[in-house]
């Protein structure tokens, strides 16, 4: 309690300088739907989004700082705090959502409309938003000192260090040019592959890489440790576990929907063939297995953390004359959560009825809490958002299974655990997503209030935007493709099926799940090991090189101070770099739609004109420059010795 009394925010309370203005507000908005739309294409591709809190402040600092002319670190924090929202709803969203899409390619059920989509995701969002707010006097100020939010504390150094945020905003910017050509040159252009790969004659295995500035720029944040994990992964299933299923089950189908032999689907489609027949089940299931074991864990911190923040929600939404603990009403907030709950249930749109909406307001609360305290102990990259949505999904499918009315189709109740899932996956997104910028906002003495005004305002901006997004990327590519993997939206669609009673290959399912508890018995991180299985092992590799790069950085030898300055400006140019990346994936999604892209598609051409193995090295040449930008811009950019 004293060290809460004796913190002293940067700006005073009694100080009041612009926060919520016309400029944060359009330059949020913005930043929200880009980032959203950004981490929803690479979370469908990778099966992983990035912060954009420390992105999208120094945008703003640059912008605001050194184009405008205007000098409010708060003003800052608020286009921060908006902007990051999109990010979290994205990534709730697209981790759950696709298994509509996927159904309706089936022909089970129709694709979700916009307006569902839409309702799901705002609902979801805006309860994230106001199941924090009773808890930010427990968790960010009575827990100051205790609970770091590592991301939250990171934005509110970054945003202090206002005379560098120019040079840091160039970098993002020159990481989102940089990437948005190299994407043009491999999937508009086509002029070189954007994966290469090979194998040894007379083995089954495959190893290769992908080429894209974005994929190994989530291995640069990441980290080599992370990175090693996921190839690790992709290492087992694509040259051991591929093998040995070609090697002793050539003329064998191992379950009743696959409609060919193995050695059929290996002659005519490779390993990749076997992957999406086989591996996928295995990679399933050892990610569902990491995602429960991640919340077992957390456990006794989910128990303390609950019952602490009950104590001291007493004391939550008193009305105070301070600027900095000024906050919403929590009379507006209790009843904007009545209304949402009563929307989830009325609205035709969404598939749920009263029992599933009860559901979301228990698990909302419940998981709301459990994310904001994990992500003030380890990180937003850390939390187990989808451990919480698979026991959301498995109780809420069990629940609508025996609860169902007599003569209900499967399918309907399927969707309805989808729509459940996909709430509490946003909300469990956006509460971590908010409580990182309170931290922010605390330390740099922001007003509560704007900047929980401002996370609704990041919510309906993203929210409108998602689901255009997700049918423009549908109808580009498809989910479920090698283009849009859609991990852990495949997997929530197999779990539900599987409950439901579907014919799922469980002998496969086990084997992953078993596979998860080996790893974990011998101490490795489950859940990106288990992503690495199931997404394709040239993903994988073009992660681990990010990795690699990162660790050379982080062994040269050099100053602390310049060392860090140099990972720093790593962080931000491949934060750029994934934002151009996923907006010019967006663009050809939409030139895809309309056939304008064969205008400008050289790959005939191309691979008419020149033997493979040299439309292979383009590749690599390519591979090497973008990998060249990277150095470009941190380890070969000049810095003032003064800091």
């Amino acid at each position: 309690m004293d060290k809460k009394t004796e913190f002293k925010p940067y700006i005073p309370a009694e100080k009041i300088t612009p926060e919520i203005t016309v400029t944060s507000i359009i330059m949020g908005v913005i930043l929200a739907v880009v980032f959203g739309a950004a981490n929803a294409y690479l979370g469908l591709r990778v099966g992983m989004t990035v912060s954009a809190s420390i992105p999208a402040a120094v945008i703003a600092m640059g912008v605001i700082r050194i184009i405008m002319r205007r000098n409010s670190i708060l003003e800052s924090n608020i286009v921060q705090t908006i902007g990051s929202a999109g990010e979290s709803l994205a990534a709730g969203a697209i981790f759950t959502m696709p298994a509509l899409f996927l159904w309706a390619a089936e022909g089970k059920t129709e694709k979700p409309g916009l307006i569902e989509i839409t309702l799901i995701a705002l609902i979801g969002g805006l309860l994230g938003v106001f199941f924090m707010v009773p808890l930010r006097n427990a968790l960010i100020v009575k827990e100051h000192g205790v609970l770091p939010y590592p991301e939250g504390t990171a934005c509110a150094e970054v945003l202090l260090a206002g005379e560098k945020g120019g040079a840091n905003a160039s970098t993002v910017f020159a990481g989102m040019g940089f990437a948005a050509l190299f994407k043009f040159i491999i999937d508009g252009l086509k002029v070189v592959p954007g994966e290469v790969s090979g194998r040894v004659k007379g083995y089954a295995g495959e190893i290769g890489t992908q080429i894209y500035p974005a994929v190994m720029s989530v291995g640069y944040i990441c980290g080599a440790r992370i990175s090693s994990f996921m190839f690790a992964g992709g290492v087992l299933s694509w040259l051991v576990l591929i093998p040995l299923i070609v090697l002793f089950g050539e003329n064998s189908i191992l379950y009743p929907s696959v409609d060919q032999t193995i050695g059929q689907i290996y002659a005519a489609s490779g390993a990749s063939g076997i992957w999406s027949s086989y591996i996928r089940y295995i990679g399933a299931g050892a990610l569902a297995a990491g995602g429960i074991i991640s919340l077992i864990k957390s456990l006794p911190l989910i128990i303390k953390t609950f019952g602490g923040a009950m104590k001291n929600m007493k004391g939550a939404g008193a009305t105070s004359t301070e600027r900095t603990a000024k906050e919403l009403s929590i009379k507006v907030v209790l009843i904007a959560i009545v209304i949402l709950t009563l929307l989830v249930w009325l609205v035709p749109a969404i598939p749920v009825n009263p029992i599933g909406a009860i559901i979301i307001v228990v698990f909302g609360f419940f998981f709301a809490t459990v994310s904001s305290r994990m992500v003030g102990l380890v990180g937003s990259s850390n939390n187990p958002v989808s451990g919480m949505a698979i026991a959301t999904l498995l109780i809420a499918t069990l629940v609508l299974k025996f609860t169902a009315a007599e003569g209900t189709p499967i399918i309907t109740s399927m969707c309805s655990a989808i729509a459940i899932g996909s709430v509490i996956c946003i909300v469990a997104a956006i509460s971590g997503d908010t409580s990182q910028d309170l931290k922010t906002g605390y330390l740099l003495g922001a007003t509560p209030k704007k900047q929980q005004i401002g996370e609704v305002i990041g919510v309906v901006a993203a929210a409108l935007a998602i689901g255009g997004t997700l049918y423009l990327l549908d109808q580009a590519w498809g989910f479920g493709t090698d283009e849009l993997a859609a991990p852990q939206a495949t997997l929530m669609k197999l779990i539900i099926e599987g409950v439901m009673g579907g014919d799922l290959p469980w002998a496969l399912v086990f084997t992953g799940v078993f596979i998860a508890i080996v790893v974990e018995i011998v101490g490795i991180p489950v859940l990106p090991f288990a992503i690495g299985i199931y997404l394709p092992v040239q993903l994988n590799a073009c992660i681990m090189v990010g990795g690699l790069v990162r660790l050379a950085f982080d062994k040269m030898k050099k100053d602390k101070e310049e060392k860090e300055a140099i990972t720093n400006d790593g962080i931000l140019f491949c934060s750029g770099m994934i934002a151009g990346e996923g907006l010019v994936g967006i663009v050809l999604a939409i030139l895809a739609i309309t056939g304008i892209d064969k205008i400008f598609n050289l790959s005939e051409l191309v691979t008419g004109a020149v033997p493979e193995f040299v439309y292979n090295i383009g590749g690599i040449l390519l591979f090497a420059l973008i990998i060249l930008t990277l150095l470009k811009f941190t380890i070969w950019k000049k810095r003032n010795k003064k800091s």
